[in-house]
């Protein structure tokens, strides 16, 4: 059988190429493409000048012969030269080149004089000069090669009435100072933006940095997260595109975070609350007999174990779904609709006085189904800690933009060391141990009302009772008054819901105080 091999570096994934280098890059070579475009253009433009400071010298020059023959005139006799030669060579005498320049005359077909001065280069000594400059009957110009490079010439053709050679004057402009000025101009313009291609470049490696140093914190902070750990996050400052990015993460992260802790604590929670029933169901039935009275018995106890669990699972589903976005449907809720409904049902969980302490004329955003099932989880807390024939009362008021839903008895109360520790998963109260629940009742209660942007308060005395209140947000919604309805109670005092009291004693409760 054959081995295979793994070859080094197989399977592994490719480094990650730098989105600051690629970034910086691709800055630097748009910057590159501008500049040497710019060069280019400017370069072109300075020898295009030069090219036309040149032309404009033989212009200039040949100007300057045309207005000399008018107006020269032949020291020897007082008039105007009659001899071709004669008239050149008194020009090239009066008339002196710059450095750059150089003149000569062609008479009769060969060159005859040349400007005093030395030039950079003889051209009167190149044949093919002198014979273009003999055979010129018109002004012309010319670009040629010279030892010192290239040089502008043009030919100005003259003539004397008494003087039948023909005669020209020829100048001769060399190019190289002013190409060399238009080359220099370009090497400094080169230098220059490769400088600044540098600067650019820094410039850009150091913002690119700055502005994505948030992306490196977002992979940083991705690597060092964690199943067991996702408090990490990231420090966002500024307000551009990458700050929202980086915000856009730590908010998932907190989703994540709220997500993986609502997992734990419901798998926690399901561990913590069916291991004593399921115990209790296993012990029975192992020690399960062949009695028939202890088969029913048994059969009793499992049944209600079973019943047990299935209320810790409906409270548990009940916890899970609101960490959920649908946790609660808002509606259209009337506040005192809701309360008379509320007590209505109660009333069939145990023979309390049952009170109306207050009703609130208002309509607000909510979920008329979750409320109720928080208000009948606290009525069922007051049942569990009252006696037959204590009072639960139920009220709404309306308290500025907040509306206040409470549950009230005068049960055992609640000692103040559990009065914050009550609203915990899993918690109850140290007073009568002897009571069964499953300690998740407050937590759905606190769920409820945090999904509609409250919370839950809490009065309580030990042995003067206590008060739940739901402070919510009423909303945009107002206040709508209502005729009195058959069956209605009034909104402003206290008055009972008839049960089994008689009415006298009914009418004896109603001064009774309200929260």
């Amino acid at each position: 059988m054959r081995r295979l091999t793994r070859l080094p570096g197989a399977g592994r994934e490719p480094a990650p190429r730098s989105t600051r280098a690629r970034l910086v890059g691709l800055i630097s070579l748009a910057l590159s493409l501008a500049l040497a475009g710019l060069v280019a253009l400017v370069s072109a433009v300075l020898y295009s000048r030069a090219e036309a400071t040149l032309a404009g010298e033989l212009t200039h020059e040949a100007a300057k012969l045309r207005t000399y023959a008018a107006s020269a005139l032949d020291p020897t006799t007082g008039k105007p030269y009659r001899d071709v030669d004669a008239f050149l060579a008194a020009f090239l005498r009066t008339n002196v080149p710059d450095f750059d320049e150089t003149f000569f005359s062609v008479v009769d077909g060969r060159a005859a004089r040349r400007s005093p001065f030395p030039p950079p280069a003889r051209l009167d000594l190149d044949p093919s000069i002198v014979q273009w400059a003999a055979a010129a009957e018109q002004p012309q110009t010319r670009v040629t090669s010279s030892p010192v490079g290239p040089v502008h010439l043009a030919v100005v053709p003259v003539q004397a009435a008494a003087d039948p050679r023909p005669g020209a004057l020829v100048i001769g402009v060399f190019a190289r100072g002013e190409r060399q000025a238009a080359r220099d101009a370009t090497v400094i313009l080169v230098l220059s933006a490769a400088v600044a291609l540098l600067l650019a470049s820094g410039a850009s490696w150091f913002v690119a940095g700055r502005i994505l140093a948030p992306i490196r914190l977002v992979r940083s902070t991705a690597q060092q997260i964690s199943e067991s750990d996702l408090s990490r996050r990231i420090d966002v400052r500024g307000d551009d595109d990458v700050a929202a990015l980086a915000r856009t993460f730590n908010s998932m992260l907190d989703r994540l975070q709220a997500a993986f802790v609502g997992q734990r604590e419901f798998l926690h929670d399901v561990g913590h609350e069916l291991r004593t029933p399921l115990t209790i169901v296993r012990g029975h039935l192992e020690l399960m007999g062949d009695d028939p009275e202890e088969l029913v018995e048994t059969r009793g106890l499992v049944l209600d174990e079973v019943d047990r669990m299935n209320r810790l699972v409906d409270d548990l589903t009940t916890l899970a779904a609101a960490e959920e976005p649908g946790f609660v449907r808002l509606g259209l809720v009337d506040a005192a609709h809701l309360t008379i409904e509320v007590v209505a049902k109660a009333r069939a969980l145990g023979e309390r006085r049952w009170l109306v302490d207050r009703l609130a004329e208002t309509a607000f955003p909510g979920d008329e189904h979750r409320l109720t099932q928080a208000l009948m989880q606290l009525i069922a807390n007051a049942v569990r800690h009252t006696q037959d024939g204590q009072v639960i009362a139920v009220g709404s008021s309306l308290a500025g933009d907040r509306v206040r839903l409470w549950v009230r008895d005068e049960g055992s109360g609640i000692p103040s060391q559990d009065q914050s520790r009550i609203f915990e998963r899993r918690a109850r109260g140290t007073r009568e141990p002897g009571r069964t629940g499953s300690g998740l009742g407050l937590s759905i209660v606190t769920s409820i009302a945090q999904a509609h942007g409250g919370h839950v308060e809490l009065t309580s005395e030990p042995g003067a009772g206590s008060t739940f209140t739901l402070d919510l947000p009423r909303g945009t919604v107002a206040t709508h008054p209502r005729p009195a309805a058959p069956g209605r109670f009034s909104p402003t005092e206290t008055q009972p819901i008839p049960m089994a009291d008689p009415p006298a004693r009914h009418g004896a409760e109603a001064g009774k105080e309200q929260p």
